[in-house]
């Protein structure tokens, strides 16, 4: 990708001199876009890093946790040793003292009972720390597969969302340069179509070449059944004052929302409990309402494509 965003610049920077002003206003937009494709992949690689760290580090404190058990087992295993050398040494000598004196030996016998009891306690307490030392370290490896199929999935999930990008960049590709974009991040995919490939001013009646854009997505997105579809309609800050049936830009953008879902639902093959419209009016601008050329951005659909996370999910909270 830096080799791409460096040839991009280097082409900038020969042709500026050399090829028409609209050609150079695009390749100089075309090196934006690598540019912002770029800093969308570092930060989507910084968070998975980040998600990976903090799994890790549990790993790792209950990898302490075994540790110490098991320098408690050593401990016990050398006071259980050193009970059992000294009773060995006091039966010794209560054999030497058996013959010589009866109140030694019962002496003798009384602290031989005790040491017998210390033995059996230690031998207890061995028992048990044994036990729990098994049970982490079962524990330990099961968190460590956890952990593992974790990472597999996420890796997983992040291909299949590559992989989907590419197939809806190459299904929309005639539509490059007209307002729409397809990027990834944060472990989704947005397909952003500003409004004049979509609608006339004022109006939720999507035009041809938008609709030809919408069906060429939903051929892509029948192909994915297990991606959940927000389809959300924006405006730019302009009071609404057209048809009288419009309550204002909230209700716009809901309608033309609304008119992109109708679209997709065209296509027999796209489940439609996973589309969901949404109009989010003009609260959610992507560049400044203070020039004719932001507000032409705001003004547009976003389509935010999100993988089912279910297996995710219960893997975090299984660790």
């Amino acid at each position: 990708m830096l080799n791409r965003i460096t040839l991009v610049a280097l082409t900038l920077l020969t042709l500026n001199s050399c090829v028409s002003p609209k050609v150079y206003k695009d390749l100089e937009n075309k090196y934006a876009d690598l540019k912002k494709e770029h800093r969308t992949l570092s930060d989507e690689n910084e968070a998975l890093l980040k998600s990976k760290n903090e799994t890790e580090n549990a790993l790792n404190k209950l990898q302490k946790l075994y540790d110490e058990a098991v320098a408690q087992r050593d401990k016990l295993q050398n006071d259980y040793t050193a009970t059992k050398n000294n009773l060995d040494n006091l039966k010794a000598s209560y054999d030497a003292l058996e013959k010589n004196s009866s109140s030694a030996l019962a002496a003798n016998t009384q602290k031989n009972r005790e040491l017998l009891a210390q033995l059996e306690a230690k031998e207890q307490l061995l028992a048990a720390e044994n036990s729990r030392l098994e049970q982490l370290k079962k524990q330990l490896e099961a968190r460590s597969n956890r952990v593992a199929e974790l990472e597999g999935l996420i890796a997983s999930k992040d291909a299949a969302m590559r992989k989907l990008k590419d197939a809806i960049s190459a299904a929309l590709t005639n539509f490059e340069g007209k307002g729409l974009t397809v990027e990834q991040r944060d472990g989704k995919v947005y397909i952003s179509m500003e409004n004049k490939l979509l609608f006339s001013s004022g109006s939720w009646a999507v035009g041809s070449e938008g609709r030809q854009a919408v069906k060429q997505l939903g051929n892509v997105l029948a192909e994915n059944p297990d991606i959940a579809v927000l389809i959300e309609g924006h405006t730019d800050n302009v009071p609404y004052g057209g048809n009288a049936q419009i309550k204002g830009n909230w209700d716009l953008s809901t309608k033309r929302a609304t008119a992109i879902v109708e679209i997709l639902r065209e296509n027999v093959n796209i489940n439609a409990g996973n589309l969901t419209a949404a109009g989010r009016g003009e609260y959610a601008p992507i560049a400044t309402n203070s020039t004719a050329e932001g507000k032409a951005k705001n003004r547009r659909i976003e389509v935010i494509l999100t993988p089912k996370l279910d297996e995710i999910t219960k893997l975090l909270n299984d660790i």
